[in-house]
């Protein structure tokens, strides 16, 4: 379920699940559907993207759906899914801030990682686990890389047993600013929001699209890793180990 709000100037984009916050493809075309909302409300001065819980910002892709996949091309719409929100991000005229509250797994690194500024406790840990089930962080691999560079994408998804501090992922550039505790967490994000939401639109835009410079053949680059994830989304060994997975959370 995602929901959008509007908080004097800012538009607030909350998704959550049972599942750790993981995400279905119905929950992929809402948010990238706030996102464009928000993207052309002169009111609104920032947009916040957040998730609900203690633990979790994000597991990444609902597993239970993508089980239920029969054909390639479904598959490629769903890992779509990913790759519309983060263009959707990227093509928002609003700075986009990420609170981060908690783990994020496989998708919900890429998320993070599209955010133009993210707020994170030290509780958010991270893990691309893509590998472990015979697939990879191929969608969202443009989008770690540029924020975290070839080195960390490369232990990220070779190694998707280990999980990352939330430290670790500020140092390698995921995340903006790290706090002990999440009431500092959102006093540190109050305080951003404050000052950023009543600064020039077009200023803000301006600088935007210079962070995202270099990024006009993404929407054909992202296509074609869905077309290749959903290619071993189809393999035996793939839905195998999914089905594994999702006998042992039962």
């Amino acid at each position: 379920m995602v929901s959008y709000n509007i908080d004097g100037k800012r538009a607030i984009i909350t998704f959550q699940s049972e599942a750790h916050n993981a995400l279905n493809l119905e929950d992929l075309n809402e948010i990238k559907t706030f996102l464009g909302t928000a993207s052309e409300n002169p009111d609104v001065g920032v947009v916040v993207l957040q998730s609900t819980g203690e633990k979790t910002f994000c597991a990444g892709a609902n597993f239970n759906q993508l089980i239920a996949i029969e054909s390639h091309e479904d598959g490629q719409t769903f890992f779509n899914g990913f790759g519309n929100v983060i263009l959707a991000i990227r093509n928002c005229k609003k700075v986009v801030v990420g609170r981060i509250q908690g783990r994020a797994i496989g998708g919900g690194v890429g998320l993070a990682a599209a955010c133009d500024f993210t707020i994170a406790s030290k509780f958010a840990t991270i893990r691309l686990s893509e590998l472990n089930i015979g697939l990879g962080p191929l969608v969202i691999g443009p989008m770690v890389e540029r924020k975290m560079g070839l080195a960390a994408l490369t232990s990220l998804s070779l190694n998707p047993q280990e999980w990352q501090t939330a430290y670790w992922a500020k140092e390698k550039g995921l995340y903006n600013e790290v706090f002990e505790t999440q009431t500092q967490c959102d006093a540190y994000l109050e305080s951003f929001l404050t000052n950023i939401e009543s600064m020039s639109n077009e200023a803000k835009t301006a600088v935007k699209t210079m962070l995202w410079h270099d990024t006009n053949h993404w929407p054909e680059l992202l296509n074609q890793r869905a077309a290749q994830s959903a290619g071993l989304l189809m393999t035996e060994s793939c839905r195998s180990e999914i089905n594994k997975f999702l006998s042992k959370s039962v």
